[in-house]
């Protein structure tokens, strides 16, 4: 059974006013989805702390607390956020999403993400049996079968000899990069892998990764191309590899990427889990010329998860504009809300 998360009078977030201000603000659905989004990643912060301190387990139970709205989007987004705590009181919030088959595949897929980021050997039983059954989504299966990948190369004997290059990036990925030797290659060869769908997933999600490494900064000489061979991916037949592109491209923040991210989100028959990693990675970009025009045409999009998806690159592109310090920090319009 899932820990209690959703019991203030049993749950230590309550000692903590940082932390339950910022739950109120996230668990309550008449509070403006940017300003939920923003209470995430401020409690995502405090939940990831090394070495924990005594808001680390109230931030993650206040970010669990959450599964409990209707919204796709932002249960996606805290998935996401636990598996990137570090921290293994996430791991049966996620396995309770994960498990739960009348839950929203995009949220499944991201709990599944999340658990192989975590790196927890214990997950691996229930990962590879959904990787293996043929009854589930898609999108479980692939996830799970990069997932089981990722936990097993984390405990592997090759990690410990493979000389990564450092990321510029602090994120807890899918998957690493190709070790640093295989980074030498050239694009065109790292593109090749990232293309051939007869090679496993982690493989080529480890090609993805080193790709980008090769675009940041967006200064690097090998920047425009390593977008460029990224792109590509958006042909893939997988949607999950699509949108682990349109991540990527959130992640980066690269203006070469504007064109294909456009595309994507511009493409009506797309499926709304890529479209709506489009939308968040414009977002990113919201400094460059017209890209704040783009988001605000679809705001009235059929697809609810990407209408949501909108109001959040609308707000983080409003952020960039203003050339704010820290997306996580709270509107003071949000305190009142939190109130």
């Amino acid at each position: 059974m899932v820990p209690s998360a959703t019991s203030p009078e049993r749950d230590p977030a309550t000692s903590d006013p940082t932390v339950l201000k910022l739950r109120k603000t996230l668990t309550s659905e008449s509070a403006p989805l940017a300003h939920r989004f923003r209470a995430l990643f401020s409690l995502k912060h405090l939940a990831s702390q090394h070495p924990p301190t005594d808001a680390t387990v109230p931030a993650i139970q206040a970010i669990a607390a959450a599964f409990a709205s209707p919204s796709a989007l932002l249960k996606h987004e805290l998935a996401y956020c636990l598996g990137q705590t570090g921290n293994d009181t996430s791991v049966p919030y996620l396995r309770h999403v994960l498990e739960d088959r009348n839950e929203d595949a995009m949220c499944r897929h991201e709990a599944a993400e999340a658990l192989g980021a975590l790196g927890h050997e214990a997950s691996l039983e229930l990962l590879r049996g959904l990787r293996d059954d043929d009854s589930e989504e898609v999108v479980v299966r692939e996830t799970c079968e990069i997932a089981v990948q990722r936990i097993e190369w984390e405990h592997s004997e090759a990690r410990s000899i493979e000389k990564l290059k450092k990321s510029d990036f602090s994120s807890i990925d899918p998957a690493p990069p190709l070790p640093q030797a295989s980074q030498q290659r050239a694009i065109h060869q790292l593109e090749e892998t990232l293309l051939d769908t007869s090679l496993p997933l982690f493989q080529r999600y480890r090609a993805m990764f080193a790709l980008r490494d090769l675009s940041s900064p967006p200064t690097l000489p090998t920047a425009v191309t390593a977008v460029q061979a990224l792109a590509h991916g958006f042909d893939d037949p997988s949607a999950l590899f699509r949108h682990e592109i349109a991540f990527v491209f959130g992640q980066l923040s690269h203006p070469a990427s504007i064109p294909s991210l456009v595309q994507t989100l511009s493409n009506p028959l797309e499926e709304s889990m890529v479209r709506h990693e489009a939308a968040e990675a414009l977002g990113s970009l919201g400094d460059e010329e017209g890209v704040t025009d783009v988001l605000k045409r679809f705001l009235n999009d059929p697809e609810q998860v990407v209408r949501d998806s909108i109001v959040v690159a609308l707000d983080m592109a409003e952020f960039e504009k203003n050339g704010e310090i820290e997306y996580a920090t709270i509107p003071e319009t949000a305190q009142a809300v939190a109130a």
